[in-house]
C-alpha cells in the first residue's frame, strides 16, 4: 500500500512538471505573438490567458531572468527553465522515487 502511495505521489509531481513545461511553452509562444502584433491584449480571452500563464511561469522564470542576461533582446530563460525541468524529470525524480521506495520497503 505504501509503495503505491509513493509511486502515485511521484506520478503527480511528474505530471505537474509536465504541465509547467506546457505553460512555459505556451507563454513563450504568446509573447512572440504579442511582440509581432499577431494578437493583442484587447481580446479578453487572450489577455486573461496571458495573465494566467504569466502568474504560473513568473515564479520560475523571474530568478532565471535576474541571472541570465538577454541575448540581443532574446530572453533565453524559458529555454534554461525547460532544460532544468527536463533534467529534474529524467534524473532526479526516478532517483528520488527509488530512494523513497527503498526506505519504505527496507532493502
Amino acid at each position: 500500500m505504501a509503495v503505491a502511495v509513493i509511486q502515485f505521489i511521484f506520478f503527480l509531481i511528474d505530471a505537474v512538471l509536465g504541465l509547467l513545461v506546457l505553460a512555459i511553452i505556451v507563454s513563450a509562444i504568446l509573447s512572440w505573438l504579442f511582440a509581432f502584433d499577431v494578437i493583442n491584449y484587447r481580446n479578453r480571452f487572450v489577455a486573461s490567458l496571458a495573465e494566467t500563464l504569466d502568474r504560473i511561469t513568473a515564479p520560475i522564470l523571474a530568478p532565471l531572468r535576474s541571472i541570465i542576461p538577454s541575448l540581443g533582446g532574446l530572453d533565453v530563460s524559458p529555454i534554461v527553465a525547460l532544460l532544468i525541468i527536463h533534467g529534474i524529470r529524467i534524473y532526479l525524480l526516478p532517483a528520488s522515487q527509488a530512494a523513497a521506495l527503498s526506505l519504505v520497503v527496507g532493502y
